[in-house]
């Protein structure tokens, strides 16, 4: 059999593995509430782009030249990159992310030459250990979301206190930058710095939104859209979104807890067959390669890789419960 082919095979499999992963941690789409709440603040673009105001991801973009302008064009055309490392607040560029990632792979390939792997299974490793850099990426962003999620209600607090207080929401934002910690000072200081440029208040928070797109900060910034076109206590208003959001926590929790066992299943029934493969394969190699060599083995690997992610958007669905 070729080797080359069956490289190919292994490489499609785990891959696809690889994508189910992915699936279950990320999720980049918006829900038909987040969607409800755009029509309402002004439609599916961001202000931001129509008035054309600058950002920073494009700052960065535009800076870009020559070798660097081609990786920006590779990030946009698999996936937006930049938007993802602005997200996860990276703390190094999108050409070392690259390298750091070719490097991973090498070294994937590495050790499975030195474990005397069969040739097959390089790509398998170097695909394994190249999307380490990417599965970082992914997990900086989810804690850096999950951390400005559990900080919103004291911010919203704060700011309602500042406009008891008799400060502009201007000024309140400030009191957030001033005395909460990261990330959501950084956030809110990005906006009060872009306010005191002259863009306006409302597109300056839809620009937080874009690069956190937390539900609970969206309600924030429907309420601050609303009550500069109609009016009505602000203050107000943000106390019963803290208490909602507070709220959701408590509920969230005691969720968590009950899809404990199920979650704790998902990860077992994924690692499982990847676990005893490699067993059996250092106790007895012959036995294994059969999934290579022969016809039936090949089909039996591609239909275990289907399962597999079948499995595992299955037991997602099973465990995202939405509040």
């Amino acid at each position: 059999m070729d080797p080359l082919l069956i490289s190919i095979v292994a490489f499609l499999a785990v891959a696809a593995t690889v994508g189910a992963v992915a699936f279950m941690l990320q999720d980049f789409g918006t829900t038909k509430v987040e969607d409800r709440l755009q029509s309402i603040t002004g439609g599916k673009t961001v202000a931001g782009e129509q008035n054309g105001g600058v950002t920073k991801r494009e700052l960065v973009e535009e800076g870009m030249s020559g070798i660097t302008s081609m990786f920006a064009g590779f990030s946009k055309r698999f996936g937006n990159m930049a938007l993802l490392m602005e997200q996860s607040d990276s703390p190094i560029s999108f050409e070392t992310f690259v390298a750091i990632s070719i490097v991973a792979a090498t070294v994937g390939v590495g050790i499975a030459a030195v474990a005397h792997a069969p040739v097959p299974l390089y790509p398998v490793a170097a695909l394994l250990t190249g999307v380490l850099p990417l599965f970082w990426l992914l997990f900086r962003r989810k804690s850096r979301f999950k951390k400005f999620g559990k900080q919103l209600p004291d911010a919203l607090e704060l700011v309602a206190r500042a406009l008891r207080s008799g400060h502009s929401l201007a000024s309140g934002l400030h009191v957030v930058v001033e005395e909460m910690p990261e990330p959501i000072s950084t956030e809110f200081r990005k906006a009060y710095e872009e306010q005191n440029l002259g863009v306006p208040l409302d597109t300056a928070l839809k620009s937080i939104f874009k690069r956190v797109p937390n539900l609970d900060f969206k309600f924030f910034v429907t309420a601050v859209a609303i009550q500069r076109q109609s009016g009505g206590d602000l203050a107000e208003i943000l106390d019963k979104i803290g208490h909602i959001i507070r709220e959701r926590f408590r509920i969230m929790g005691q969720v968590q807890a009950l899809t404990g066992e199920g979650r704790i299943s998902g990860i077992v029934l994924m690692a499982l067959p990847i676990a005893l493969f490699f067993a059996v394969y250092y106790l007895n190699q012959e036995y294994v390669m059969l999934l290579f060599t022969e016809p039936l083995g090949r089909k039996m690997i591609a239909v275990a890789a289907v399962l597999q992610v079948l499995g595992a958007v299955t037991i997602n669905k099973i465990i995202q419960i939405k509040i």
